[in-house]
């Protein structure tokens, strides 16, 4: 009996100290995984606790160190803890990107210092790649990433813009202007110059790109031949074309083997959003590198047909087709417009191509859009409008893998409730869960009185 015991107590003890090793084996772990594992949710309404997946793309092309110098204050009068404001922006980017680095410098204390890195206001941020700088001021994310976007390109990518025959203006203000565009661009790290072929001998070989944004007056024949030249030696070129005459570049249009069909795109399908039917609205999208994933709808006011003739010399792609139901109108468009079989032709309608060939081992680059409307200050905040002409740009300039940024409206940042439901929960919290607790006490003491 005795030896039983015994044995049944070693049992016990084995039985046991087995138990304590298997459990301090499971909180080793548990800590372990929690310490180097991190596992989030963002369950803000539009995500805006946590990054894009354009930002976390633009972070992917980032293989170096990032070093980012904030130089604020402790306390910032207007701002309160500043610098716990910047440590909660910049560590999304960190999660992401490990090797982001964030200093503090203080500039009240350090006044040499800032001086020295340029820095103007409190809060602002030194962003370093590369041995490339440039300064941040404003904690958001469409910005920041911008920002980054400028760092990772290799070199400084200049844009031409045609000019002297009344063309859109890359840095106008009028509504027919580009201005607002061209802001954009320079945010995303281009930098453009106007370029009058008159005075210019030759088109600027160090040029990413040429804009043609609507002449208004006819280019000479040497200002043709100028741009032709340009063109065989491999040149990238955005041809904005609205629906008035070609001003001469009808040359141009027959090298990149182009039909620019005369009329204007009817879409009825505008008119059922209460648009004007002459605003034709892009849904339908090629596949192509300035489309992959591109699904916001855009506005083409005043569009033209392109048809991009078949040729083994020019690989075209048709990156916009639309007026699925609508058709081009080639009569006059005052009054009621109706489609006429003899004279219009139905959709859908391309009116927009992109072209490539290889010139001297180098892939050259053309789009061509049949409407510079879409990208001028009164039409420029339409759907998707900007996004798809930065598209445009990026890849014309040899930079398909740099997105833009869509910016996200933080809207749950306020709770906004009506009248009704504010009551509601006054009356509930205030008044019934009150007399509700009351009752219970009341109930519960006549219960035990009756014990």
């Amino acid at each position: 009996m005795i030896t039983l015991n015994k044995k049944l107590r070693l049992h016990l003890l084995l039985h046991n100290s087995l138990f304590v090793i298997l459990l301090l084996l499971l909180i080793t772990l548990l800590g372990y995984l929690a310490f180097n594992t991190r596992a989030q949710w963002d369950v803000s309404q539009n995500g805006r606790n946590s990054l894009s997946q354009a930002s976390l793309f633009v972070l992917q092309k980032l293989n170096d160190p990032i070093e980012i110098t904030a130089y604020a204050t402790e306390q910032d009068a207007q701002f309160g803890d500043l610098r716990q404001t910047i440590r909660d922006f910049i560590v999304l980017y960190q999660r992401a990107k490990p090797d982001i680095t964030l200093t503090f410098v203080n500039p009240v204390e350090q006044p040499k210092l800032a001086q020295a890195a340029g820095v103007g206001v409190n809060g602002e941020m030194v962003v370093t790649f590369k041995g490339r700088r440039e300064h941040l001021t404003v904690i958001n994310e469409q910005v920041f990433t911008n920002l980054l976007m400028r760092l990772a390109r290799d070199e400084e990518k200049q844009i031409m813009v045609l000019a002297g025959h009344g063309e859109r203006k890359l840095d106008g203000n009028a509504n027919y202007d580009l201005g607002e565009f061209g802001k954009q661009l320079l945010v995303n790290g281009f930098n453009s110059r106007a370029v009058n072929l008159v005075t210019e001998q030759d088109m600027p070989i160090y040029a990413s790109m040429l804009i043609i944004a609507s002449p208004q007056t006819d280019l000479l024949p040497g200002e043709v031949d100028k741009l032709l030249a340009y063109i065989d030696r491999g040149g990238n070129l955005l041809w904005l074309i609205d629906q008035e005459s070609l001003r001469g570049l009808l040359p141009l249009a027959e090298k990149l083997q182009l039909t620019l069909s005369p009329g204007v795109v009817v879409d009825p399908q505008a008119q059922q959003l209460k648009a004007p039917v002459t605003f034709a609205l892009g849904i339908d999208y090629g596949q192509h590198a300035i489309t992959h994933n591109f699904d916001y709808i855009t506005v083409f006011p005043f569009a033209r047909q392109i048809v991009m003739n078949e040729n083994e010399e020019w690989h075209g792609v048709s990156l916009i087709e639309v007026a699925q139901e609508g058709w081009v109108e080639t009569g006059d468009l005052d009054g009621d417009v109706s489609f006429d079989q003899m004279y219009d032709v139905a959709g859908p309608i391309s009116i927009a191509g992109a072209l490539s060939r290889t010139v001297e081992d180098r892939e050259q680059r053309v789009v061509v859009i049949g409407s510079g409307h879409f990208l001028a200050n009164n039409y420029l905040g339409n759907g998707g409008n900007l996004d798809f002409g930065i598209n445009l740009v990026n890849w014309l300039a040899g930079d398909e893998d740099l997105i833009t940024i869509q910016p996200r409206a933080t809207r749950d940042r306020n709770l906004i409730l009506s009248e009704l439901t504010l009551t509601i929960i006054v009356v509930g919290f205030l008044i019934v869960l009150p007399l509700l607790f009351l009752l219970s006490g009341i109930f519960i003491w006549w219960l035990r009185r009756r014990r």
